[in-house]
């Protein structure tokens, strides 16, 4: 680990180490800490709705440096984020972690975040963690159209997610709606146009789409030649090309442009929960995947997201993150509850 991420590594654990030390004087349901400020030989829990993979690779990293143990308890987004609202201050997780931010806004809405430490904060530009400092973006994916350029040229292609509502599109466009991906992407629509908007485009959507199961359904679909279009994360497809490209040969990626909603840039959410008995160890593990070294796991990985701590550069395969024109949307303003109940509505989900 580079020394400039030990030493804020290091601060930010004196740091906590007072905080709670003065917090136990005071109360004594307050989370435990070592008084010397050493979370060697602890074990924090991680809800996990990330990459399994990425997860346990930067868990590994972590444990190696700090001698922390990290068990990982893995799920979807909208099921864990549930889950801890269920659980409220009973919770057993010290850390939360999503593919996703709505999943963090519903946590941090219910009031069970812990603030991050300032230096972690520090770690990530503005605009990829909420204005809150709840919680902060570990790593980001892109909105992307997969298409197949035998069935659809390129310059046919719509240039706005919203097109897709129009009848000429009947048929001609798939996605997975049940996905917690794809919601959050319903979240910018809603976040961006309103109700009445999105509520109106995903009636459209019902007619219009063949719903599949999963992005990488979808990509196949495309692939295959069932239908010319899906919308999808862009990593499906590069993790495909840098592999076999069985299901991505046929298709080629195009990103909307002008901060169109279509253009959306979804979040990877962290965030320490206040009932962790290990506060020190869960705000380290936060501050470890978003220094340099545990962004430069994400970069080297096979997940194929975007590096957005540290400032360390993403994958080079990867379009740069400051080439796409997404929208700017605070992520903690996103709202999964309000998306799944249109969707719901719209007989999508």
């Amino acid at each position: 680990m580079p020394r400039r991420t030990a030493r804020r590594l290091a601060a930010a654990s004196a740091v906590l180490a007072v905080a709670v030390s003065l917090a136990a004087c005071s109360s004594s349901s307050s989370p435990s800490a070592s008084a010397s400020g050493d979370i060697s030989g602890q074990t924090i829990t991680v809800y996990n709705a990330q990459h399994e993979e990425l997860t346990q690779a930067w868990a590994d990293a972590f444990t190696k440096q700090t001698g922390v143990k990290v068990v990982l308890r893995n799920g979807d987004d909208s099921e864990l984020g549930n889950q801890i609202v269920q659980e409220g201050a009973a919770s057993p997780a010290d850390v939360f972690l999503t593919e996703n931010s709505p999943a963090m806004s519903l946590v941090e809405k219910a009031g069970l975040f812990a603030p991050l430490d300032a230096s972690t904060l520090d770690n990530v530009p503005a605009a990829y963690r909420p204005a809150s400092g709840d919680w902060t973006g570990i790593a980001a994916r892109s909105t992307v159209m997969v298409y197949n350029p035998s069935l659809i040229s390129a310059d046919q292609l719509p240039t706005s997610i919203m097109d897709l509502e129009k009848p000429e599109w009947k048929g001609k466009w798939a996605a997975s709606p049940t996905g917690a991906d794809f919601q959050a992407i319903v979240s910018a629509i809603l976040q961006q146009k309103g109700v009445d908007a999105t509520t109106a485009w995903l009636d459209a959507m019902k007619q219009n789409s063949v719903a599949y199961k999963g992005n990488s359904t979808v990509m196949k679909a495309v692939n295959s030649g069932q239908v010319p279009l899906g919308i999808i994360y862009h990593y499906y497809w590069f993790i495909d090309q840098s592999k076999t490209k069985e299901n991505s040969n046929n298709t080629k990626l195009a990103y909307f442009t002008n901060q169109d909603p279509g253009a959306f840039v979804s979040i990877s959410g962290g965030g320490v929960l206040k009932s962790s008995t290990h506060q020190q160890a869960a705000q380290a593990f936060i501050a470890f995947i978003t220094s340099a070294a545990g962004q430069q796991v994400l970069r080297d990985g096979t997940s194929f997201e975007y590096a957005i701590g540290s400032g360390v550069a993403s994958n080079p395969a990867l379009p740069a993150l400051d080439t796409l024109q997404p929208p700017a949307i605070d992520p903690s303003t996103l709202n999964s509850s309000q998306v799944s109940d249109l969707m719901t509505a719209a007989g999508l989900i």
